[in-house]
This record gives structure tokens, C-alpha cells and sequence, in this order.
């Protein structure tokens, strides 16, 4: 028993050394083309002028502003991804397209401007400080283990001092869209992040119900289709297993005041 029990925790520390390890994936990675859209090709342009793209533009100086925010995402991703992979190995979790973590260039602007635009007199310092997916992660476990895997990894990255600044677990719903969707804010830059806790049947639902739920929000679509792509979604997301307790799944407390007492970008494993 000694000798499984050493070599569970040898293998642990192995991959938690392997999880924070700055070589083991390129720090910054755009977004590759997705179910949800991110990197796909679109005729946007970037010119002096500003940023057209979709129907959509921002100006020069909201551009810049974007492209500023970009980069602190970019910064801020180095610290927290050897924190989110930790989390996913200690919790035994899948850590889903982990090289979509940073969403593109194309893809915030188009949402930062869309804000804007849906949002009259808001500014884009306002648009950004909504924005909690610059920087996503998604962790995934079998039913049985989905439980007690997302307490131990939200545990995790709260001890380790990122505050939660959104939970929404939507698991009790009796319509709609299952799993739990969280946004952090990590603590060095204060940047959010975004982690959605899936299964593998709630997370295909996701995808599958991504196309019908695009057509639903086009302005075009009639209110009968807007109905019946409703009624699409909501099949698919009720066939969806929920597992025992995920119901009563809740952000972890928070641990500071967000901005104080900042912690090692990366845990330490115990020795002995």
C-alpha cells in the first residue's frame, strides 16, 4: 500500500512539474478556428484609421486601447496557465483546447465593439472591463469524478489567489445551457479569465447547440425560427446527464480582497 501510495504521488508530482513548465506549450497562443467561431477568418482589417470588420469598427484610438488590452492578456496568460494546469492535474481533469486560450485579435475586438454599439455612450475602457474570456480555459470530468473534481480545482485556484468574479452553475436549469461558467481575476495584474467546468456530454451539447444559437441571435431571424431554434437547444441541453451535486456546486470564498497579498504564480508540491 506504502509503495502505491508513493508511486500515485510520484506520478502527481511529475505531471505537476510538467503542468508548470514554461517549455511545454508556447506562452501565447491565438486562438485557433473553433465551434465557437474564435479565429475564424473574417474580413476585418486593422489601418491607421481603426479596426472594420462584421459591420463593425472601432476607431483608431479604441483600436490601440484593444490592442493594449491584448497584451496584458498575453502577460497575464503566462502566470496563470501553469496555475490552471496544476489545478487540472491534481483535480484529474481534461483541460479541453488548451491552445484556444487566448482569444484573437478579430475575435475581441468584434466583441468589444459589438458592446459598444449595443451599449450607447459606453466607452471602450468600459466594453474591456466587461471582457472575462480574453484569456479561457475549460476543464472537463467524467460524471462520477465532475463533482468533487470542480470543488478541488476551484479550491485550488482560489488558495492559490485568484478570486472568483462570476459563478454561474447552471446545472438546476430546467432549459438551456448546462455546466458552470466562472471567471477569475488573477492576482499580480488583476486580469479576469474565464474557466468552464464541463463533462463531456454537457460539453458537446455546447458545441452542438453553438450553430443554432448564432442563427437565434441574427437580427434577421424571424420570432417563429427564433422559437424553434429555442426549442432545438433546449433538447439537446436536456439530454444532458446531471451529475449528483452539481447542482449545489458554489464559487469558492473569497480568499483577499482582489489586488492584496499576491501569491507565487505557481504552486509548490509538498515534499515527503
Amino acid at each position: 500500500m506504502g509503495m502505491l501510495v508513493r508511486a500515485r504521488r510520484g506520478a502527481v508530482a511529475a505531471a505537476l512539474a510538467a503542468a508548470l513548465s514554461v517549455g511545454m506549450a508556447p506562452a501565447a497562443a491565438w486562438a485557433a478556428p473553433g465551434p465557437d467561431g474564435v479565429g475564424r477568418t473574417s474580413e476585418s482589417t486593422a489601418r491607421d484609421d481603426g479596426w472594420h470588420g462584421d459591420g463593425l469598427e472601432l476607431n483608431a484610438s479604441d483600436n490601440r486601447a484593444v490592442d493594449a488590452f491584448l497584451k496584458q492578456a498575453e502577460k497575464a496568460e503566462k502566470e496563470i496557465s501553469p496555475r490552471v494546469r496544476a489545478a487540472a492535474v491534481l483535480s484529474e481533469a481534461e483541460l479541453i483546447g488548451f491552445d484556444q486560450r487566448l482569444k484573437s485579435p478579430d475575435s475581441l475586438k468584434r466583441k468589444v465593439a459589438t458592446s459598444m454599439k449595443e451599449t450607447p455612450g459606453q466607452t471602450v475602457n468600459q466594453a474591456l472591463a466587461t471582457m472575462k474570456d480574453s484569456v479561457r480555459y475549460t476543464l472537463q470530468w467524467p460524471d462520477g469524478k465532475y463533482t468533487s473534481g470542480v470543488g478541488l480545482a476551484a479550491l485550488l485556484l482560489s488558495a492559490w489567489g485568484d478570486d472568483t468574479v462570476k459563478w454561474s452553475n447552471t446545472w438546476d436549469r430546467p432549459k438551456g445551457y448546462k455546466g458552470i461558467n466562472s471567471a477569475w481575476r488573477e492576482p499580480h495584474r488583476g486580469h479576469a479569465y474565464e474557466v468552464q467546468f464541463h463533462t463531456p456530454a454537457s460539453k458537446k451539447a455546447q458545441v452542438d447547440t453553438h450553430k443554432l444559437y448564432e442563427e437565434q441571435r441574427l437580427p434577421g431571424t424571424s420570432p417563429e425560427r427564433v422559437k424553434e431554434l429555442q426549442a432545438q437547444q433546449d433538447a439537446i441541453f436536456a439530454a444532458v446527464p446531471v451529475p449528483d451535486g452539481a447542482a449545489e456546486l458554489t464559487a469558492p470564498g473569497s480568499r483577499v480582497p482582489a489586488g492584496l497579498s499576491p501569491t507565487p504564480a505557481a504552486p509548490r508540491m509538498p515534499v515527503g
